[in-house]
């Protein structure tokens, strides 16, 4: 197989079952690659942010293995911080600084490349590159202000240039637009499309609205109640795909629901 070809990472028969025996995800194979957009969709509770998780070797799997190239088949400690170093992450509740300015915020994005000495004083090629990645997602021009002065949406966009600052493989990214309005929703996940093409990155998003999932992904991943129901292009997710991530009716209209006002938003 061509090195192209191959996936970035892979769940092979992966699966989580917390104490107690509550089963968080089944057994499950997916391949990811560099490149791709794929959206998770499903309702709460349907195992979105623990396979993500999983990916980020945050949430240890009970069962099955996880296959990157960063990581042999007995991974130590080092390897485990080597994985999560190329693997960017952006979060619903942005999880900055708030008293910090924007440019510091995105220069912790760094720590991890440097031992603790280094870190207390980062080089100017760690600063160029952090306003690189605020050009990238146009705040260049924010970033000495502090990050508590910023919109939702720009702190969100703040946490997606500290994790370009990592320069990742992978990126993982658990609701992103949950706590934005359609429009800055919709500007966020363009943002992070064209980011995925351009870079070649491998990003993972999950989501709850389906007009989003089909607008912006290359590959949707259904779950439901931990369990993969869908895998395919978003011309493939018609009502019964649908049904069988939502599971009735009502959870699917309210899916809708939720993307009507997104779906009139011009992209000019």
């Amino acid at each position: 197989m061509n090195s192209i070809d191959q996936p970035l990472i892979t769940l092979d028969q992966a699966g989580v079952t917390f104490p107690g025996g509550v089963r968080a995800l089944a057994p499950t194979t997916l391949s990811f690659h560099r490149g791709y957009f794929t959206v998770l969709l499903g309702s709460s509770g349907a195992g979105k942010s623990t396979l993500l998780r999983t990916l980020n070797l945050l949430q240890p799997v009970t069962t099955g293995r996880i296959i990157a190239n960063t990581l042999p088949d007995n991974p130590t400690r080092a390897d485990i911080v080597r994985h999560r170093r190329n693997t960017g992450m952006i979060f619903q509740q942005h999880q900055l600084i708030p008293n910090r300015s924007v440019l510091r915020n995105v220069l912790t994005g760094r720590l991890g490349h440097h031992g603790f000495w280094r870190s207390l004083a980062l080089p100017a090629s760690d600063r160029r590159l952090a306003l690189a990645c605020l050009d990238r997602v146009g705040l260049v021009h924010k970033a000495l202000k502090r990050a508590d002065q910023l919109s939702g949406g720009e702190q969100q966009r703040v946490g997606i240039a500290r994790a370009l600052a990592q320069t990742p493989g992978l990126l993982l990214a658990d609701e992103p637009v949950a706590s934005l309005d359609p429009a800055r929703a919709f500007q966020l996940l363009s943002l992070l499309r064209s980011i995925c093409a351009e870079s070649g990155i491998a990003t993972i998003v999950s989501l709850h609205q389906v007009g989003l999932a089909r607008r912006f992904a290359d590959r949707i991943v259904g779950l439901r109640h931990g369990e993969v129901v869908f895998d395919g292009s978003p011309y493939a997710l018609d009502d019964d795909a649908l049904l069988a991530i939502y599971g009735d009716h009502a959870a699917l209209e309210q899916a809708r629901a939720e993307d009507a006002p997104v779906l009139s938003v011009s992209t000019t």
